[in-house]
């Protein structure tokens, strides 16, 4: 995987207020995890219950989730990808597979698939949104706020 621009996009970000910044790196990775999710839930496996429309993107965890991904700084922008609640305990044992069934991924694959196609988006249209950002504190700033 390639990412050119990175330096350039963390200078941009960096003169924006924090809670701007960090608005607008959310919006990217939900953008940038919709195109996983979307491959993801293609490669689902079919039988029973709603795995393949179980996938979401998010911030949220459910209580579990959350115990796995400890650790993360308070600053850090995180955006999750992958089966929802109603779907996660049946995502994880096709994912990884257990005793009883054999691993199926489909999560992985999309990752692997389809990371290049996330940077290129962020890439193109990140710019877009620090633009944006930037003319709409420019008319708060206008309007005395």
């Amino acid at each position: 995987m390639k990412f050119e621009g990175g330096d350039d996009l963390e200078k941009a970000l960096m003169d924006l207020p924090h809670t701007t910044a960090k608005a607008s790196a959310r919006r990217m990775l939900k953008k940038g995890g919709q195109i996983i999710a979307e491959a993801g839930a293609a490669n689902a496996p079919e039988r029973e219950g709603d795995l393949k429309a179980s996938y979401v993107v998010g911030t949220r965890l459910t209580k579990s989730q959350r115990r796995a991904t400890r650790g993360a700084a308070k600053d850090d922008v995180q955006v999750f990808v992958g089966p929802g609640p109603r779907g996660y305990e049946a995502g994880e044992q096709t994912e990884f597979g257990n005793q009883h069934q054999a691993a199926e991924p489909h999560l992985r694959p999309a990752f692997n698939s389809k990371a290049q196609d996330v940077l290129n988006l962020i890439a193109q249209e990140w710019w877009a949104d620090i633009a944006k950002a930037v003319a709409r504190r420019a008319r708060k700033l206008a309007k005395g706020r």
